[in-house]
């Protein structure tokens, strides 16, 4: 199957005798105990194990395992490790992530955050206890690119597992496994879920190692797991993700360009413009650039409020993914972060027809002048 019938076909199991259309919820926590059948809601559900089912064939992996929200299914990767391990992650990544190792695991996991454009910062960075490589591409606010190929075969060649949070590009635009990742990772509350109304999160696995069943053992007896609806809202979310990521990226592309020429901004962070340092990577190892830019007007911090107050179809809200464009100024969530200045502006490309997303954002920058 091609990646649009994966999407709509690939986790719709039906078993009911009366064959709807659609797979029906299953809301019981627990089943009868029957040869092949389930046996207890936290450790597996119908509608989760289509969820997971069709995240797998997606990413071209051979299992996943879903979790309440994209920080669990971090947190499962992290918890697997063993005791004292050795960490390298980006030293933009997402700062959910970074407040999660830096404060319960700031004394069982040591970290090294070091820029993951440069491989030879992470080649110094590996040592004798390094036990996983987390990469993040595009990245959180910046949209750097790294090249996960080249970062596998530097970490695969120290046995260090690698993990790629691919919330941004998705699997539409991007395949991380492909490119020699062991581990995908997703916020399901981005474009997965696509609506902003479901918080969820998975893992999926290339191969079926002894590391991916502690993850495993850590979603099950955790118990960090996603509701039946939601996993039900998400699988049925996956059947027009693949036309969903073509329109949050043409108009992504569009205002990126709109942007990059206008007299009152400074910089514009999109892997799409030829101008961005990771273009030539971006362009290697991804099918499409996403719907996530990131802006730095000419002025402060006060200036970009102001910009983004006047907006209209540009919704002042964090998260990502949603059909609804949204706006932030990204240190108003994170805080002043070294190398992400206080003005620069995250937008969420939404799915509002561009005309009238263009207009908004001139209608707003008019304020600056």
């Amino acid at each position: 199957m091609k990646t649009e019938t994966i999407a709509i076909h690939g986790g719709n199991n039906v078993t009911d005798a009366l064959k709807p259309v659609i797979q029906p919820i299953t809301l019981s926590t627990t089943f009868e105990h029957r040869d092949n059948s389930m046996l207890y809601g936290r450790l597996e559900n119908p509608n989760r194990k289509s969820l997971e089912q069709v995240m797998a064939a997606l990413e071209k992996g051979v299992d996943a395992a879903a979790f309440s929200s994209g920080n669990a299914a971090a947190n499962a990767v992290f918890q697997a490790l063993p005791a004292g391990a050795h960490v390298i992650a980006p030293d933009d990544m997402y700062h959910g992530l970074r407040s999660l190792l830096e404060t319960v695991f700031f004394d069982k996991i040591h970290v090294d955050f070091v820029d993951m454009t440069q491989p030879e910062q992470v080649a110094a960075a590996i040592k004798p206890p390094t036990h996983l490589l987390w990469i993040e591409s595009p990245s959180n606010p910046l949209l750097k690119i790294s090249a996960i190929k080249t970062l596998c075969h530097l970490a695969h060649e120290n046995d260090v597992t690698v993990v790629c949070d691919n919330t941004f590009a998705s699997p539409i635009f991007q395949q991380p496994l492909e490119e020699g990742a062991d581990l995908v990772m997703h916020s399901n509350t981005k474009y997965i879920g696509g609506h902003s109304d479901v918080i969820g999160g998975v893992l999926i696995t290339g191969k079926k190692t002894d590391f991916w069943d502690k993850i495993r053992s850590v979603q099950q007896l955790a118990g960090a797991v996603p509701s039946p609806f939601d996993t039900y809202f998400l699988t049925r979310s996956i059947k027009t993700l693949p036309y969903r990521m073509k329109a949050h990226a043409a108009n992504a592309s569009q205002i990126a360009r709109f942007l990059s020429k206008h007299p009152l901004i400074e910089k514009v962070y999109y892997p799409g413009l030829e101008t961005h340092p990771g273009h030539k990577n971006a362009r290697a190892q991804m099918q499409g650039y996403g719907g996530m830019l990131s802006v730095v007007i000419k002025g402060n911090a006060r200036d970009a409020d102001r910009f983004v107050d006047e907006l209209t179809y540009f919704s002042n809200a964090t998260s990502l993914g949603g059909v609804e464009s949204l706006i932030e100024r990204r240190s108003r969530v994170q805080g002043v972060t070294e190398g992400v200045p206080e003005q620069l502006i995250r937008i969420s490309a939404g799915l509002e027809n561009t005309e009238d997303l263009l207009e908004d954002l001139e209608k707003g920058l008019k304020v600056l002048r």
